[in-house]
């Protein structure tokens, strides 16, 4: 078992940088000036119930409004006048369709006297699917599909999704003009770009990105006939920034925050921390290695910190899949990685996890690793190598009870990976 001195170390750490990035308080950092005409709020993500619950709570005036957050994620929002739906993610479906409509329907007839409010978190290009004219769900799945185990990064992905939608890529702006939009957003996205935050509905997408054509030839994705056709069209060009109607945009949680919070955690204890970086992209289990060999250097050498001291890096990792499936996230196979770079090593604890307390295709948020992880999995009779090689992370870790579970935790600001060396 994972050291339990270190193992309480760790999963404190992780619940304070998700206290941190809490929704409903972060909401009320940011609250615009009430409008002469109405206010009405849309909203989308993982994020969206408890972000509306907060508005809620603290806003002085009347509201109205929908706003979409994954399914099992909005139970026990308190969101009065804002309705609250919920879809699939990270695949859109029937539901992710009918959320679009419902948010364009909200913001159109408004005048220039009307606010609308946009709360926008990580999930909402699964959570918002309005495909363009000629395409239909089943493709847009289809292209999530492909994105999803290809290894695109998260902002390449979003640059795909923003071209084939009828509500990304500023366009929900658009069909609120002349209203004033104020994003109030929680970045899951390195760099916290407000247009990849769930693809930007309410945000033009930059002009100097690069184009999916280009992304889905270095990828060589599959996709149907359709896709290809509507990104011939004009109309798959989202709106330029002066075609939306006037607005701000304040990132009011975010990665690099969250993670300060859990250093606090450790200088409490009297324990070095340090983050490392909270833009980590790439494969995930080569990002576990990675980061596993500057914890061994602190470990052997003393450097690039001395010992003890608490490692932290944020971001968002990939895992492409190819034909393999697999059972788990991109945290568990960080964590994999991880474990099998620590082989042997003593006095090195870690966690993967996701900030939204899912990771992936079960119900973990995570995984704990030290340095007889992988002696524990052979043990039980899981060869790790194996179990990479078919992305199984989360039976592997399942094995040695090593995962880490949370439940919805109701935010999402992206990868937390946290090592600690005694």
């Amino acid at each position: 078992m994972i050291d339990p001195t270190a193992r309480d170390l760790l999963e404190r750490a992780f619940h304070a940088a998700v206290a941190a990035s809490a929704p409903a308080e972060a909401v009320k950092q940011a609250l615009p000036d009430r409008p002469k005409g109405r206010t009405v709020v849309v909203g989308a993500g993982k994020a969206a119930a408890q972000m509306a619950e907060g508005l809620v709570e603290a806003w002085d005036g009347p509201l109205s409004g929908v706003v979409v957050t994954r399914t099992g994620h909005g139970a026990g929002a308190r969101t009065g006048p804002i309705e609250v739906l919920e879809a699939s993610h990270p695949r859109p479906d029937a539901a992710s369709e009918l959320a679009a409509e419902r948010l364009l329907g909200a913001v159109s007839g408004l005048t220039e006297d009307d606010l609308v409010i946009a709360l926008i978190s990580g999930g909402g290009s699964a959570l918002l699917c309005r495909p363009l004219p000629g395409l239909t769900l089943a493709d847009k799945q289809a292209v999530t599909d492909a994105l999803l185990s290809s290894g695109a990064t998260i902002g390449e992905m979003n640059r795909v999704r923003q071209r084939l939608s009828g509500i990304k890529g500023g366009r929900l702006a658009a069909a609120a003009a002349p209203a004033r939009v104020v994003t109030l957003a929680i970045s899951d996205v390195p760099g916290d770009l407000p247009d990849i935050i769930a693809s930007g509905p309410t945000v033009a997408a930059d002009p100097e990105g690069e184009s999916a054509e280009r992304i889905i030839a270095r990828y060589g994705l599959d996709l149907p006939a359709a896709v290809a056709e509507a990104l011939n069209r004009p109309d798959s060009h989202p709106p330029g920034a002066d075609a939306l109607p006037p607005g701000e945009v304040h990132i009011v949680a975010s990665p690099r925050r969250a993670l300060e919070a859990a250093a606090g955690v450790a200088r409490e204890a009297g324990i070095a921390a340090h983050v490392l970086s909270d833009r980590v992209e790439g494969e995930a289990r080569e990002a576990g290695k990675a980061l596993a060999a500057i914890a061994l250097s602190c470990a052997d050498l003393g450097q690039p910190f001395a010992r003890p001291v608490l490692l932290l890096s944020g971001g968002e990792t990939t895992v492409t899949l190819g034909s393999s499936g697999g059972r788990g996230g991109r945290n568990g196979e960080f964590a994999l990685g991880a474990a099998l770079a620590l082989r042997g090593a003593a006095g090195i604890a870690g966690l993967a996890a996701d900030t939204d307390g899912i990771d992936g295709s079960e119900d973990n948020a995570g995984a704990f690793f030290d340095g007889a992880t992988a002696a524990r999995m052979i043990a039980a009779g899981i060869d790790p190598f194996e179990a990479q090689a078919r992305h199984d992370s989360w039976g592997a870790f399942d094995a040695v009870d090593q995962l880490f579970v949370t439940g919805p935790t109701g935010t999402n600001v992206n990868d937390f990976r946290a090592f600690l060396v005694r």
